[in-house]
């Protein structure tokens, strides 16, 4: 299996994101995404008719709905974090970053959009093999009734929902647009898939069937891993192509204007005084865009490639600071851990391991 501990990565950062932007815009949910925003049910309604997106908040309406659908959100993006019950966790977790988003397209940032295509490729991954309570309670070998358990409940709470009548066309087995399937079958299929998967192993661990079970489920992971890298490639290349034709990225201003915008100034002391650094401004604009444009070319080479990961990253965690913007860069430090070397995240992995309560030093 490829990348077990970049898929873990990948998770662990896309869990923490949500959670981090869920938790800090508590106060602030109802007029986000409930029943006291700006972006009305009504008005949502009519965008979720015509472009047919999974949401779950129109199903019922009111503020308890909206309210356990959120907290179920901060739940399963915690889930989702810790590697629990991950491949649960990781649906309920496609389920609720879709169906917030969804209910007001008109907030966020590119951040917002990274975590909404890596909640559907999560799903397709073996994400928590390693760094996760799943591998340690795989390790210990304890795991009992729970597992088939909550697989149950969950496939009557699907079928309560397909056959309730107030999903409306979330749950419809085709869609009038491409790739003209709607969502009822990759639930389904998914519950079944894990299903055949309990079974299976519960009645032949060691035989040829477990086997092709698992031969598959690697396959799929190795795609949905390589789908992950190919978005983040396709991110930095048309980010930098576009910036190419950009008047202000040309003349190395391109930085400069956000650093004296208000909106993008949480620390006004910094920006003014990064801001008024011309020659570092220009620089950094310019190399900004050197970066993205030659990252898809630096892939042929570990070395090149590793180094300019870190200065990416670098740069993301000064416009976190800089302009304020902390979900969209820590989204993509997330997507960029996909390209991280094997042996830096093991000693990565070991340094946090010591630093745990209860380790030894």
């Amino acid at each position: 299996m490829l990348g077990r501990h970049q898929a873990a990565t990948v998770r662990i950062g896309f869990g923490l994101v949500w959670l981090a932007y869920l938790l800090r815009e508590w106060p602030n949910r109802r007029l986000l995404y409930g029943d006291t925003s700006p972006w009305s049910a009504e008005l949502a309604g009519r965008l979720l008719a015509d472009n047919r997106a999974l949401t779950v908040l129109p199903w019922f309406g009111g503020r308890f709905w909206f309210e356990l659908v959120y907290h179920l959100a901060v739940l399963a993006a915690l889930a989702v974090l810790l590697g629990w019950r991950t491949r649960a966790g990781s649906v309920l977790f496609l389920v609720t970053v879709l169906s917030l988003q969804n209910r007001n397209v008109f907030l966020g940032d590119g951040g917002d959009n990274i975590v909404h295509l890596m909640a559907v490729y999560l799903v397709f991954t073996r994400c928590a093999e390693v760094w996760s309570l799943d591998a340690r309670r795989a390790g210990a070998g304890r795991d009992g009734p729970a597992g088939p358990a909550l697989w149950a409940v969950l496939g009557a709470l699907l079928l309560v929902c397909q056959l309730g009548g107030f999903a409306g066309t979330a749950l419809d087995w085709t869609s009038p647009v491409f790739p003209y399937v709607g969502w009822a079958p990759l639930f389904w299929g998914l519950w079944a898939v894990a299903g055949l998967w309990w079974l299976v192993d519960g009645a032949a661990p060691d035989g040829e069937t477990r086997a092709v079970l698992d031969a598959l489920a690697t396959m799929v992971h190795n795609c949905a891993m390589l789908v992950i890298s190919v978005e983040v490639v396709l991110i930095y290349a048309t980010a930098g192509w576009y910036k190419v034709q950009g008047s202000r990225w040309q003349d190395g201003t391109a930085l400069y204007y956000p650093l004296h915008l208000d909106y993008f100034t949480p620390w006004p002391g910094l920006s003014g005084l990064v801001g008024g650094a011309l020659l570092p401004v220009f620089l950094v604009s310019y190399g900004t865009v050197l970066l993205q444009v030659a990252f898809p070319f630096t892939l042929v080479n570990r070395r090149v490639k590793n180094a300019l990961l870190v200065v990416m990253m670098a740069e993301h965690l000064g416009i976190a600071v800089l302009l304020g913007l902390p979900v969209f860069s820590l989204a993509m430090i997330a997507a960029d851990a996909v390209f991280l070397p094997t042996a830096a995240l093991l000693w990565a992995g070991e340094r946090v391991a010591r630093i745990r309560p209860g380790s030894r030093h």
